[in-house]
């Protein structure tokens, strides 16, 4: 049986909202290069949010709707940066 530090946090959840994991030696299967690539798409999507975020935050009066838009955008990037760390420090090696 793999055990939980074995398992790769996948950046997707299941139907029911709860993380899936995926369980292989080889870090060149479909699965765990679909992962990886979403996994880049979603930090390039927080650094957007970040960058747009500066911008409405540059303004001298923004916009309220603005601001609630990149605060939300800036939420999710978060969440899924923090799930995408988290994934990666699972897999980095224990000294």
């Amino acid at each position: 049986m793999t055990s939980r530090n074995e398992l790769r946090l996948l950046p997707w959840s299941g139907p029911d909202g709860k993380p899936c994991f995926l369980s292989t030696d080889d870090s060149n299967s479909y699965l765990s290069r679909l992962a990886d690539s979403l996994e880049a798409a979603s930090l390039d999507l927080a650094a957007d949010a970040l960058e747009h975020a500066i911008e409405v935050l540059s303004l001298t009066e923004p916009d309220l709707a603005n601001l609630r838009a990149a605060s939300t955008d800036l939420a999710q990037a978060l969440g899924q940066a923090l799930r995408v760390a988290e994934s990666r420090g699972r897999r980095l090696p224990q000294v």
